[in-house]
């Protein structure tokens, strides 16, 4: 972690194995963030834990160091067979499925247990095979776990740990069936250990937890503290004429080298990486269409520094986890006040600092009232220097809509512009709402 968790619990202090140890040391942890600090004790005494922790907060870390503590202090059932795996890790997307293989082989470097990963989209038969050869923890997203399970390429019969990861995400994206289905196949809540983790201990996911587990302890971390506070936040106001050249200045300024942007419509996602490439960044849209092998490409050339700026919609963004990520982005103000939270939690992730930008245009500037109500106070705000608005800005080139845009897309008023704006009911004042507020406060 940092040094802004100096004053919390250390993990040399949780009389972990040595094995763990090294993992945590090889990660540069040190101290345990505070999901990390009231779950670990729980489940390093063999208890089920359901933790409610929102993404960035060093959940991953808190459940793999368990877990290899427990498979490390549990023998093996004498009769398992290298295909009878002894750990499970389910998460509700293919890229949170690969980013948890990511952290799991430098926390378990040292342990000697075997990890793959699974999920759908590419490499069907190169994954089945390489589960067919065994493995100790398999991690995965729900339906190809499932189908592999009923090719018997593997089984559940000595699984001694269960995680779901983002149990909400689960139920959101209509796999709650599908978890069901596995966990009615793993042995009984009572004979392993079980580790739950969600951005909200819901009503339905705690039902699932009840159901599934062995009297699981529930663990909640600041659920009313909306957002990070090592976020540094601020606002413009800009023309819909500014906010590209003002993008690019503000881009320029900060040196991006790991910066999210954030839109409201693929559309705008598209004609936004045109006209970033066009004038010299390195730059990639990210939507629901790209094909799973690119995607994987972008995300990993974005988590490496090859890749500066992804450009994504809260749709083609959910589930990733991203680390490093210095600068946020809201080209857009998102129309739902929790999409907020969730797109500046992308940056100031695990106790480190992060910037998020945003910017109330005069379309949707409207939304602004509502996330200033749901975040508990007033965003800052700066004034358009001349000198942040880049000139000679080249335009990108012409991007084709595969669909004809349609009135209701936006959930807020109309599709065109002649829709409610941010003149409209929250008490911004016409098209022009940005310049009003330039010289003086809100």
């Amino acid at each position: 972690m940092t040094d802004s968790h100096s004053g919390s619990v250390e993990f040399a202090s949780l009389g972990l194995l040595p094995q763990v140890m090294a993992g945590i040391r090889q990660a540069g942890f040190t101290h345990c963030t505070p999901i990390q600090a009231q779950t670990l004790p729980i489940a390093l005494a063999r208890r089920d834990v359901a933790g409610q922790a929102q993404t960035g907060t060093g959940k991953t870390a808190a459940f793999l160091v368990a877990l290899y503590q427990a498979l490390l202090t549990r023998p093996a059932a004498a009769n398992r067979s290298p295909t009878s795996i002894r750990a499970l890790i389910v998460a509700p997307t293919r890229e949170l499925a690969v980013q948890i293989h990511h952290d799991a082989l430098t926390l378990g470097a040292h342990t000697g247990l075997r990890h793959l990963v699974v999920f759908g989209g590419i490499d069907y038969e190169k994954q089945r095979l390489e589960l067919s050869q065994g493995c100790d923890v398999l991690i995965g997203t729900p339906g190809r776990l499932i189908d592999y399970f009923k090719q018997h390429v593997y089984d559940l019969r000595h699984a001694q740990v269960l995680v779901l990861d983002e149990a909400d995400r689960m139920f959101d994206l209509g796999f709650i069936a599908d978890i069901r289905y596995i966990l009615r196949r793993l042995p009984h809540p009572e004979r392993r250990q079980s580790m739950l983790f969600s951005a909200t201990l819901s009503h339905r996911v705690l039902e699932l937890a009840y159901e599934h587990m062995n009297n699981p302890e529930t663990v909640r971390i600041e659920p009313d503290k909306m957002t990070v506070d090592e976020v540094r936040q601020l606002m413009y106001y800009p023309s819909m004429e500014e906010k590209v050249p003002l993008l690019i200045g503000l881009l320029h300024q900060s040196e991006a080298v790991r910066t999210m942007v954030f839109v409201n419509t693929k559309r705008m996602a598209e004609r936004l990486e045109s006209t970033l490439k066009a004038n010299g960044f390195s730059a990639q849209a990210l939507s629901g269409d790209v094909p799973q092998n690119k995607r994987l490409r972008f995300l990993r050339d974005f988590h490496d520094g090859k890749l500066a700026v992804l450009i994504a919609t809260d749709v083609a963004s959910r589930g990733l986890h991203i680390p490093d990520v210095s600068h946020v982005f809201n080209f857009d103000l998102p129309q739902d006040a929790p999409d907020y939270v969730h797109r500046i939690g992308r940056t100031a992730r695990a106790g480190a600092e992060g910037d998020a930008i945003s910017f109330a245009c005069e379309e949707y500037a409207v939304s602004l009232p509502e996330i200033e109500s749901y975040v508990g106070h007033k965003i800052p705000f700066a004034p358009i220097a001349p000198e942040l608005l880049a000139t000679g800005v080249v335009a990108g080139a012409p991007v084709h809509s595969h669909r004809p845009h349609r009135p209701g897309d936006r959930r807020h008023g109309g599709g065109s512009h002649g829709g409610p704006r941010a003149g409209g009911p929250r008490g911004h004042k016409g098209p022009r709402a940005g310049r009003s507020h330039r010289g003086r406060g809100r």
